[in-house]
């Protein structure tokens, strides 16, 4: 490496460093204002709690981290400044004009010049971090390049819906709904396009979408030419995305299926199911900084089993638990009347069945899915049989070096034995 070449890193490194902190500054500043002014926040799920927006905001600030991890160890990696600058500012500048906002319009006396018109800007900000993550680092991970020529159409169509969605918002909204701000007019409105806004909209809102989905194609095309290492990346990002994506399914379906679908009070269930699929975006930065700094790479095969079988146990441990209990009452409830005894029967049951409905799923998923770990432990096992009633030494060491080969599979197999003398 030349000493322009080192310069240039320890710039990259210094620059990634001060853009962290204007995050940070920006962060620390939110935390103050929903500290002293609790009132300021509006959660995304309705419920104005100081430590939903606090754990929402760490979330979100776990991007640019991972993004300054990546550019400590990396600095000229495309992936970790888009972390670090594309998904950061996403989340920092909307809540620095929500802060300035916030001060002007209801906590300040004199107020700010142009508090409201900002207000107004924020109530687009959504589009940015979604566009961001759901799109731009789906769409050019792991690398920072686009996964062939033929998908330069996308990231142009993607930064004009964003664009053309938030103009819509900001200019088609007549009041605002953020903060302090929610119920105030918006003065950025404009009531004589405010037909033709909202048809745009209704028009090029389902484009962006289209882009996400889009995007996650270009992944799977990636992955499925892929190999080696970035095979590997691929699978924890995919991994990552298919668990939020089934928390936040699971939230939707959670809020149809509370007592009053349409009432604004959520029962304690669905709010942890809400906030767990909040947390659960923190999955997205973690997978891409294990994949970039190649930690632990190779460990995702592991967790990827694990998940197909602990998602299946846990549907089938439900479905028996649901069909126990209505046969527990089916039988009980003529003799005792209704107790609690079909409950507490269905929970020991289930219970007992933890253990081996485990074990064999796993065997079914290892021998669907990971046949060659499956036979690899098969042969392990049967090669442990023979050796007990083994005594040619030869022959172990034949039998060992063709286990070897079947299992390991190394470029060379080489056996010393210890002389007797």
């Amino acid at each position: 490496m030349t000493r322009a070449e080192a310069w240039s890193d320890s710039t990259l490194r210094r620059a990634g460093w001060l853009t962290w902190w204007f995050h940070a500054g920006v962060l620390v500043l939110g935390a103050v204002l929903v500290t002293a002014f609790p009132e300021s926040v509006n959660s995304s799920w309705g419920s104005p709690t100081v430590l939903v927006e606090a754990a929402y905001t760490l979330m979100a600030f776990s991007f640019p981290t991972v993004g300054l991890v990546i550019v400590h160890r990396q600095p000229r990696n495309r992936m970790g400044w888009l972390l670090l600058l594309g998904v950061g500012m996403a989340i920092t500048l909307p809540s620095l004009l929500d802060c300035y906002a916030a001060l002007g319009l209801a906590i300040l006396p004199d107020g700010l010049p142009g508090a409201a018109a900002v207000a107004g800007l924020v109530e687009s900000s959504w589009v940015w971090l979604i566009g961001s993550i759901g799109i731009f680092v789906v769409l050019m991970f792991p690398d920072g390049r686009l996964p062939s020529p033929r998908w330069r159409w996308l990231p142009p169509l993607a930064l004009a819906t964003m664009i053309v969605i938030a103009v819509c918002i900001s200019l088609g909204s007549a009041t605002l709904t953020e903060g302090l701000a929610d119920g105030r007019a918006n003065p950025l409105h404009v009531p004589q396009l405010e037909d033709e806004l909202l048809l745009t909209l209704s028009v090029v809102l389902p484009l962006l979408p289209a882009c996400i989905v889009a995007a996650a194609v270009a992944l799977v095309r990636r992955f499925r030419s892929a190999s080696g290492v970035e095979r590997q990346q691929l699978k924890w990002l995919s991994e990552a995305g298919v668990l939020v994506a089934l928390c936040y399914l699971a939230a939707m379906v959670g809020q149809f299926l509370k007592p009053h679908a349409f009432s604004d009070e959520d029962p304690p269930w669905l709010t942890l199911l809400q906030n767990i699929s909040l947390a659960s975006f923190g999955l997205l930065p973690l997978a891409i900084g294990i994949a970039l700094l190649r930690h632990r790479l190779y460990d995702i095969d592991r967790i990827l089993n694990r998940t197909v079988v602990y998602a299946v146990l846990t549907t089938t441990l439900v479905g028996a638990y649901l069909v126990s209990v209505l046969l527990f009452r089916l039988l009980v409830d003529p003799w005792v009347g209704r107790s609690d005894l079909a409950v507490a029967g269905s929970t020991l049951a289930v219970a007992a069945l933890f253990r081996p409905a485990r074990s064999r799923i796993q065997g079914l998923v290892d021998r669907r899915f990971y046949r060659h770990t499956y036979d690899s432990a098969r042969s392990a096992e049967a090669f442990a049989g023979r050796l007990r009633q083994e005594v040619d030494l030869a022959a172990v060491s034949t039998d060992l070096r063709l286990v070897l080969r079947d299992t390991v599979e190394p470029a060379h197999v080489s056996l010393w034995l210890r002389s007797s003398t």
